[in-house]
């Protein structure tokens, strides 16, 4: 009998993958080989590692290895591999979806992006994998068997959104991908890819460092090995070129551009590892997604343990990608046993203070590369300010912060506190939403106007890790939105003490008032120091929550008792010093409790805060309005 066929359709998502890949926007097509021998590799590492755990798995370990046939008469080419192998679900899961964070968001970008270097870039950043066979092929016929089972499967597409699927008996343990190829068209950059030696070159170039043998057929019809198979973290880094470790990070990235920086670690003694780490140069699109991976992958002895070693590297470097092969651990180590081994523990602590340093390094050695490092992953390193205690000083050192010193350039910590007045004992910042948001608030005012530096954090973590960092270098961080702010020197205050406490006394009346007017919105009303031109600001107090942070906190469903915030009044200028006029003379006039209430709106809105009646304000002010003209 013939086994039914089943025709299925591609996701949404995948259908317009694929459509982007048969109309290739990547003019490098060669790569789509070492995508395909990339996957065997994957295929090849999981089977070794299932037959060291399951002793009953029913699979053939004996020569594994992957294959690369030609049919030039055909025009076919095949990758097999005699690896894991799937199952037919296994086959809809990972070929007829993508089942992958940020696809739709990816796509987006990619009709949006102007031109086909954009493009590149998008495609690069989603890793497309096995979808690269359709750049080269008209047709795609995958056969596979997973390890252990007895029926295989056969899956074949010409990639126009719809592919058939049938059980397959005779199917040899792995799989195998056989594309039947377009028509050369160099133009294009379509090659033969029927030709042995054009196969070569490829392989060698791209997957010379697979661990497990490559072989073609050669003139004799034996077959022969094609790569190295050297695995390229246990070579001398004099051995291995620039372009060796770059196609490397594409292999166990996925990613389809150079990295920005490699790193090498070995260390010999009580336990021996080698590390071979990595530095993207763009953050990947699931970086912020809660269901992203994270970590590099782990070897024992060369044998292949397992993928995203979570235990290896710490949330905030999530983005570091490479291999670490240990020597001594066990073979059957899973994921809960990393969590406690101590080894695993003083490697990844060795990995984050390497990761760290190569960053300061590159601060100073290569300031384009680390402009390029934090503005894709600032975000997610200070993330480690609030957990990684032992590296926060590190974390502080490699920062950049956006400051008023320059609305272009962000600034370092060290080079803040080189630039600090004499006499200043704090590093001035600011949260907010955005730069003009905070460079516009009241609260600049007398920074500005003294020439203060203050730091310009928009980024939502900023207003988290602020509260939980002491300081840097001797200096405490302090908000200009919270407590109170004396940037007077000894002097100045001597010289204006009796002026000071005499317009205290004046405006005390007015303030116990107005606190008492405004006593359902505020906690306290005061006079205000960090004030030159706006008539009233609304301030925290030292060790409240911001307002940003309280609405984070709410959105996340957590319950918070209300925080009143404090009223700070700008004792020169005119709307102030006429309702304290007004008060002293009418103390008992209804419409100066509306007028602070304008007051106390009008400072909300100038730090972009939301009021809790704006009919009632809009109310206020036009009747105000009104009556002036």
């Amino acid at each position: 009998m013939t086994a039914p066929i089943e025709t299925l359709e591609f996701q949404s998502e995948a259908r317009q993958l694929l459509q982007l890949m048969i109309h290739s926007i990547y003019s490098n097509k060669d790569t789509f080989l070492r995508e395909l021998v990339s996957n065997a590799s994957d295929a090849l590492d999981k089977l070794r590692l299932e037959s060291y755990r399951d002793k009953d798995l029913e699979a053939d370990t004996g020569d594994l290895h992957i294959a690369i046939e030609t049919d030039p008469e055909a025009r076919t080419l095949t990758v097999r591999d005699n690896g894991i192998g799937m199952t037919r679900e296994e086959v809809v899961a990972l070929i007829g979806t993508i089942a992958k964070s940020g696809t739709a968001d990816f796509l987006t970008k990619l009709k949006e992006a102007k031109d086909a270097a954009a493009s590149q870039d998008l495609i690069g950043q989603f890793g497309v994998g096995f979808y690269a066979s359709f750049m080269v092929a008209d047709k795609v016929t995958l056969v596979t068997r997973r390890a252990g089972t007895a029926e295989g499967v056969r899956w074949e597409s010409t990639g126009e959104g719809t592919y058939t699927i049938q059980p397959v008996e005779d199917a040899p343990q792995g799989t195998a991908v056989t594309l039947h190829l377009k028509p050369e068209d160099t133009e294009d950059h379509l090659y033969d890819y029927t030709s042995a030696a054009k196969i070569r070159e490829i392989v060698k170039r791209y997957s010379d460092f697979i661990t497990w043998p490559i072989r073609m057929k050669g003139e004799g019809e034996e077959a022969e090995t094609v790569n190295s198979m050297k695995a390229l973290w246990a070579r001398s880094s004099s051995e291995v070129t620039e372009d060796e470790y770059h196609e490397f990070y594409k292999h166990v990235s996925h990613d389809w551009q150079d990295p920005l920086e490699t790193i090498r670690l070995q260390a010999e003694g009580t336990f021996e590892y080698q590390a071979l780490l990595f530095l993207p140069s763009h953050a990947p699109m699931d970086l912020f997604l809660r269901e992203r991976k994270r970590g590099v992958q782990l070897y024992v002895k060369r044998v292949f343990i397992m993928d995203d070693c979570e235990s290896l590297v710490p949330e905030y470097l999530r983005f570091v990608k490479g291999v670490v092969d240990a020597q001594d651990l066990s073979l059957n180590v899973s994921r809960e046993i990393l969590q406690q081994d101590r080894q695993i523990q003083l490697i990844r602590r060795r990995l984050v203070k390497k990761v760290l340093s190569t960053v300061k390094t590159m601060m100073t050695a290569d300031a384009e590369k680390y402009a390029t490092f934090w503005r894709e992953f600032g975000r997610a390193v200070k993330e480690g300010l609030l957990d990684d205690f032992e590296n926060r000083e590190a974390i502080l050192e490699i920062s950049s912060f956006a400051s008023t010193h320059d609305a272009e350039k962000p600034t370092s910590l060290r080079d803040y506190v080189s630039r600090m007045k004499d006499g200043q004992e704090h590093i001035y910042y600011m949260t907010g939403e955005s730069r003009s948001a905070i460079e516009n608030s009241p609260h600049m005012e007398a920074f500005r106007a003294k020439g203060y530096e203050v730091l310009v954090l928009t980024d939502p973590i900023d207003e988290m890790w602020v509260d939980a960092v002491p300081g840097f270098d001797g200096k405490q961080f302090q908000s200009i939105a919270k407590g109170q702010v004396d940037l007077e020197s000894e002097e100045d205050k001597k010289a204006t003490e009796v002026a000071r406490e005499q317009q205290n006394k004046d405006f005390e009346s007015l303030l116990t008032w107005m606190g008492t007017a405004l006593g359902e919105s505020v906690k306290e009303v005061r006079l205000s120091s960090r004030l030159t031109t706006s008539p009233a600001c609304i301030v925290g107090d030292t060790h409240d929550l911001t307002p940003t942070l309280e609405k984070m906190y709410r959105a996340m469903g957590q319950e918070l008792p209300p925080i009143k915030r404090i009223l700070e009044l700008n004792p020169d200028h005119g709307l102030v010093t006429r309702l304290r006029e007004a008060h002293a003379a009418r103390p008992d006039d209804e419409g100066l409790a509306e007028t602070a209430e304008l007051l106390y709106g009008m400072a909300l809105l100038a730090e972009g805060g939301e009021l809790a009646d704006p009919s009632r304000f809009i109310k206020l002010l036009a009747g105000r309005l009104e009556k002036t003209l």
